[in-house]
């Protein structure tokens, strides 16, 4: 059975520069990803965006992107 892990972004959408994307940390639960979002929740920059906060779920030693990409 394959491990799962809990990544937690902070992105907030710009609409004249780019996105801010901000990797938390990656955690062993979804409990401790949510614990890091309250952490943080009231600093500098967060408090403002409060609906940033994402938590996504993966599999260790699953490849997530097998295509190849079009550059700019």
């Amino acid at each position: 059975m394959a491990q799962k892990v809990y990544m937690l972004w902070f992105v907030q959408e710009q609409e004249e520069c780019e996105d801010v994307e901000l990797l938390i940390g990656i955690y062993e639960s979804e409990e401790q990803a949510r614990a890091a979002i309250a952490r943080r929740r009231n600093k500098p920059g967060f408090v403002n965006f409060p609906e940033g906060f994402q938590i996504h779920e993966a599999e260790l030693g699953v490849e997530g992107w097998t295509d190849g990409f079009i550059p700019d």
